[in-house]
């Protein structure tokens, strides 16, 4: 991460964001920005299910931060199985989203830059493809397209059309048929206190 992250900081050094992975200090602004940028009804998406009561994936929580530091747009990837292939294995995949960016910066390429450096990143880790639900026109720019999931089913309603993916690794999800399942690491909560 730290490559892809300081190529950026390069790039971008004149720019009014620079990309940098996100940090426990991002949890409170991330999610008021997802709320801004996605309203109430953001729980309530099929997706949503999959991350629920887990953490991203490694390395693959990333934000865009202004020049005063603070969190702009947000992108994570979590672990899931999509499906299984012709033999009966899981395929390991990604689940990217939500994307998001601050509704006062949108139009500025910061979404663009932020799902490049989340593409890349996911591909210096190893992992052979991403899956998404979301706009096609939007994505189909950076190789995710519907076709790649024709066999593949969310855990809840979805539009098929909407439902994308994009390999990182050729063929990787050839043949992958059945439903998306959570396969990340579980969200740790504190013990409860029990009353004496």
């Amino acid at each position: 991460m730290a490559a892809v992250v300081d190529t950026l900081r390069a790039f971008f050094a004149p720019s009014t964001f620079v990309i940098d992975s996100e940090n426990a200090g991002d949890v409170v602004a991330r999610e008021n920005l997802l709320d801004r940028a996605m309203g109430p009804g953001r729980r309530r998406k099929s997706s949503e299910k999959l991350r629920r009561g887990r953490v991203p994936a490694e390395g693959l929580a990333l934000v865009a931060r202004d020049r005063d530091g603070h969190v702009i747009a947000t992108v994570r990837l979590w672990n899931v199985e999509a499906g299984i292939d012709r033999e009966g294995h899981a395929v390991p995949a990604l689940l990217l989203g939500p994307l998001a960016v601050d509704p006062t910066h949108e139009g500025k390429g910061i979404g663009g830059m932020l799902m490049r450096a989340a593409i890349e990143e996911a591909k210096s880790r190893g992992h052979g493809a991403i899956l998404l639900v979301g706009d096609a026109a939007y994505y189909e720019r950076f190789g995710f397209f519907a076709e790649r999931t024709q066999h593949l089913v969310m855990p809840g309603p979805f539009e098929r059309n909407r439902f994308l993916a994009l390999e990182l690794k050729e063929g990787w999800l050839e043949g992958a048929a059945g439903m998306l399942v959570a396969s990340g690491r579980k969200l740790a909560l504190p013990p409860l206190k029990r009353a004496a």
